[in-house]
């Protein structure tokens, strides 16, 4: 005989069950089995103990992913999520495992579970994929969302091109990307490799429900505070628009770029292709040698991002305060193969590398110890580049690289001891125009977007 205490839970349970039905809520681990999930790819252990879903690391075995049969669109998720210490684990979302892609390989959208320093819980990875998408490098709040060794909770809007996380009630990621529009949900136990410490420690996941109905009722506000990154291909988002960014180019015709050897913006030694504009390196005539595209705009206070490509062993860069009679005498945001070409290791202690201030200033990550996260050569890569006030960033795939003040004396000095020290007054132009370089290798360029403040 059930006590009144008991049957008291119960109908709490009840009626906070009812409750959540009504408003479109629905558990997502419906019961003490797996028969509406399967496992992908590595066999470390899912369990399941009074209600909580437990995932077990495992020696020498690939990611695990437990994922729903179910595939969703549209959804807001919302977990708890307890990991031990030394782990890292994420929630898939729109992720996709087929024998014709990576021999079923499971990729797509991550949202990141982790204890490191780093402090990226929150962020959004792609998986086998892309890469990083959304770093929390640029949302300081957000990094210090994730509390160690206790229950956390999470959520997940994915509505439309929009995605948006959330750690403690805390706006991490607010991402724009139409890459997969719909996959499974799957639980993730990381690979530990041969990391004997770290076997049999365990991940957990409890009070897992979703709903996928009158999303809008129930997204939450944007907070403005948290950068908004968008993939969109040369398209730009209403909150864009509303910060006075501009495209430089649509993808399909000229905008506000020309040749700097012809008035044409489809100039010789450049060609389009499916909205990317790319060097031809196979063009060696005359007009095509060292054409590159010039802005028509100069700028002063500005924040330009651009995606690029680089082919094995390319050079190029990105120049801005240029003098358009001078264009070999300005500030570079340097584009290489670091591994391939030779040019990556001149100058001194790297700084003719990917991402560096070119022979001035080597690129390094300034927030961690973890590289300056180059996704490499044939994948696209993300460069933005912030001068305010003589003040000068520039961030490689939302990891800041480089750093420094044009009125300095520190960047005065590092004029004086480089390429540059016998051209009078180099880099202290207060205004000037965007230059994409081509130097006869192959380079592609898209999402090409500035702003001025």
């Amino acid at each position: 005989m059930k006590t009144f205490k008991q049957a008291g839970i119960i109908l709490l349970f009840f009626i906070s069950a009812l409750v959540t039905a009504q408003n479109g809520w629905k558990p997502l681990l419906k019961s003490q089995n797996f028969k509406n999930f399967k496992q992908l790819n590595g066999d470390a252990q899912f369990k399941i103990e009074k209600g909580v879903l437990i995932g077990i690391s495992k020696l020498n075995t690939p990611n695990s992913f437990l994922a729903t049969k179910k595939n969703y669109a549209d959804f807001i998720l919302e977990f708890e999520v307890l990991i031990e210490d030394g782990l890292n684990s994420g929630v898939q979302f729109r992720s996709i495992s087929t024998d014709s892609i990576m021999k079923g390989r499971v990729h797509g959208y991550q949202c990141e579970i982790e204890t490191s320093s780093r402090k990226w819980a929150g962020g959004i990875y792609d998986e086998a994929r892309n890469g990083w998408l959304y770093p929390l490098t640029r949302n300081e709040t957000g990094r210090n969302a994730f509390k160690k060794g206790q229950w956390n909770q999470y959520r997940i809007e994915a509505i439309g091109t929009s995605i948006r996380t959330w750690v403690n009630d805390i706006p991490c990621a607010n991402l724009i990307d139409a890459t997969t529009p719909e996959g499974f949900i799957a639980f993730q136990v990381h690979d530990i490799g041969t990391h004997e410490e770290l076997e049999g420690k365990s991940i957990k996941w409890k009070n897992i429900k979703i709903k996928t109905t009158q999303l809008e009722k129930e997204r939450k506000a944007v907070d403005l505070e948290v950068a908004e990154i968008s993939y969109l291909k040369n398209q730009l988002t209403a909150h864009e628009i509303e910060n006075n960014w501009k495209l430089l180019w649509d993808g399909k015709s000229a905008f506000d770029l020309k040749g700097t050897k012809d008035s044409n913006f489809i100039a010789n030694g450049w060609n389009t292709n499916n909205g990317n504009v790319s060097t031809n390196s196979s063009d060696a005539t005359e007009p095509a040698k060292n054409n590159q595209l010039l802005s028509i705009n100069q700028f002063k206070d500005f924040e330009l991002s651009i995606d690029f490509k680089l082919n094995a062993g390319a050079d190029s860069g990105i120049s801005y305060f240029v003098d358009e009679n001078k264009l070999n005498t300005t500030l570079e945001f340097q584009l290489i193969d670091d591994k391939n070409h030779p040019d990556a290791k001149l100058g001194k202690n790297g700084n003719r590398t990917v991402g560096s201030l070119y022979d001035l200033i080597r690129a390094e990550n300034t927030q961690s110890s973890r590289g300056k996260n180059f996704k490499g050569v044939g994948k696209w890569n993300n460069a933005r580049i912030i001068v305010k006030n003589g003040h000068v960033e520039h961030w490689l795939n939302h990891v800041k690289v480089v750093e420094f003040d044009i009125n300095s004396q520190v960047f005065k000095a590092l004029v004086e001891k480089s390429k540059f020290e016998t051209l009078k007054n180099f880099g202290t132009l207060s205004e000037g125009f965007l230059l994409l370089q081509n130097k006869g290798s192959e380079v592609s360029f898209k999402n090409i977007k500035v702003r001025s403040f």
